[in-house]
């Protein structure tokens, strides 16, 4: 009977041990799963947080890309947001290769393993680059822009390719008859302003680190404002327009588009500098501060000089107004001297007559540059194929039919065109007189449009000076207005002075924190 007894005793002990073991153990595995480390979160992160995590060993670039490219998967065409026009199918590899280094090396190049998108109109190698025109789909440079290849050599990886408005001719609106349209991921309902609204639209989303884009009237900057990003458009010499298809040479110029000023800061620092291919770039050769970052500090507005130029926000929308009255009294809250009797003599007759009209003569050369690679030869050709989005055929044909000016006065860059030259010496001898550091004004005057709307009266303030005078200017994000549309602050200063403006935005956004992810793609 004892026996029996220790027998069941014995049975009964090992059978609830081997009842009970799954569930110790899986206490156990919870509890070191505590010190597994959490996935890296990209939402919102910047490249200092992406470098700290690579020396940390907790992400290599290769997984950076992967959490990018099944973002891209699961939010851009099923969202309807539409910003990416094609992938990088090497970035992986890519990545691997400079996990790789990193691990040889113990260095990190300035833009190591940081995931950029770039716009269609920026030649890449082994990604499509069309200009939003299906007259160039299937193009596949054999060279890549100046300033790509600056970003590869500090070590960044091109991610993806962006939308943007067809040739870069619509400020309002993103639409290309090679993707469609782009929304805006705070309100799907609303546009992203153009031309490089596929890349504003894809950094706003997290889809990226950095984006690039261009800028020949506001393409950076109205996009960037709607978009609650930092848009920069550099001084012009500033930066390489080397392998950009051209929309207006005597304005075209690349510049970053980031969530932060600081990374705006970063990819400046690259991407700018002397190209024997661009001649503009001689103007800014002995110009270049030794680092943009260096002079980002929080208290950069203390002191400072900044000038409300009413003459581009009387006809604000209130909503705007208000806005922008409220990034005034901030301003001066971080030490701002604000000076708000701001003219500049004669501006309304000097800023009119700036535009001409050359389109149609720099697509051709940069066509005729490509040699047998070249998918159509002429604009003539484009308009023949048809192969173009309806809203533009008015503005192709105009292009076609206009009969340049001959002579440098009138149709000449920034630095050799008279008109031009004394545009922005009446400017910088206004700032000069008023001891002004900046100007400001709202990046636009009114909310963004209703996606598909193309014309509407839009407010735009970026076309009026930079373009023409080839001074920089960064939009900031400065708060949101109804239907949860954001909007942007512009800090334009002297010609070669970018790293103060840039200080200025820095400053500004720590200050303020006005940038929020959207919603949609916030997880």
């Amino acid at each position: 009977m004892k026996t029996s007894l220790f027998f069941w005793a014995i049975t009964l002990v090992t059978v609830v041990s081997l009842c009970c073991q799954p569930l110790f153990l899986k206490q156990e595995d919870a509890k070191n799963s505590s010190s597994v480390p959490k996935e890296f979160d990209v939402v919102e992160t910047s490249i200092k947080k992406v470098h700290q995590a690579y020396t940390e060993n907790t992400l290599t670039a290769e997984r950076l890309v992967e959490i990018y490219l099944e973002r891209i998967q699961k939010y851009d065409q099923p969202s309807g947001l539409n910003a990416i026009t094609s992938v990088n199918k090497m970035a992986l590899q890519e990545a691997r290769s400079l996990d790789e280094e990193f691990r040889k090396t113990g260095q990190l190049r300035s833009l190591h393993g940081i995931p950029v998108i770039v716009k269609e109109n920026i030649s890449t190698v082994g990604l499509q680059t069309t200009a939003g025109s299906l007259a160039l789909k299937g193009f596949m440079p054999k060279e890549d822009a100046f300033i790509i290849k600056k970003l590869k050599d500090a070590g960044a990886i091109i991610l993806a390719k962006s939308n943007m408005a067809e040739w870069g001719i619509n400020a309002n609106v993103t639409i290309s008859s090679v993707a469609g349209e782009t929304l805006n991921p705070y309100n799907l309902a609303y546009t992203t302003a153009g031309s490089s609204g596929g890349t504003a639209a894809a950094i706003a989303a997290n889809f990226g680190i950095i984006g690039i884009g261009t800028d020949t009237g506001g393409s950076i900057r109205g996009p960037a404002s709607h978009n609650a990003i930092v848009g920069v458009r550099p001084s012009m010499g500033l930066t390489s327009r080397k392998g950009i298809i051209p929309l207006n040479l005597r304005n075209d110029v690349p510049g970053p588009m980031t969530r932060t000023a600081e990374d705006a800061a970063r990819v400046l620092e690259v991407i700018n500098g002397y190209d024997p291919e661009d001649p503009l770039t001689e103007y800014g050769r002995e110009k270049l501060p030794g680092s943009y970052t260096e002079f980002l500090q929080k208290d950069a507005l203390k002191g400072i000089r900044i000038g409300v130029f009413r003459k581009l926000s009387n006809y604000a929308s209130p909503e705007i107004d208000t806005l922008f009255q409220q990034a005034i009294y901030e301003l001066e809250k971080q030490g701002a001297i604000i000076v708000e009797s701001f003219e500049v003599p004669g501006f309304d007759s000097l800023r009119h007559n700036q535009w001409c009209a050359v389109f149609q003569d720099d697509l051709n050369e940069f066509l005729s540059s490509l040699g047998d690679e070249a998918p159509v030869n002429s604009l003539q050709e484009v308009i023949a194929s048809g192969k173009y989005s309806k809203y533009i055929e008015n503005d192709l044909i105009n292009y076609q039919k206009y009969m340049r000016v001959q002579g440098e006065t009138v149709c000449g860059g920034p630095f050799s065109d008279n008109k031009r030259i004394e545009f922005r010496n009446a400017i910088q001898q206004a700032m000069n007189l008023k001891r002004v550091d900046a100007l400001i004004y709202p990046s636009w005057n009114r909310s963004p449009i209703k996606a598909g709307t193309i014309y509407a009266i839009t407010g735009d303030n970026n076309h009026i000076i930079a373009p023409h005078t080839g001074q920089p200017a960064v939009t900031v994000p400065m708060g949101f207005l109804p239907e949860n549309l954001p909007a942007g602050i512009q800090f334009l200063g002297r010609i070669f002075e970018d790293h103060k403006i840039l200080s200025f935005a820095y400053a500004f956004e720590r200050a303020t924190q006005h940038r929020k992810k959207p919603k949609t793609f916030s997880k």
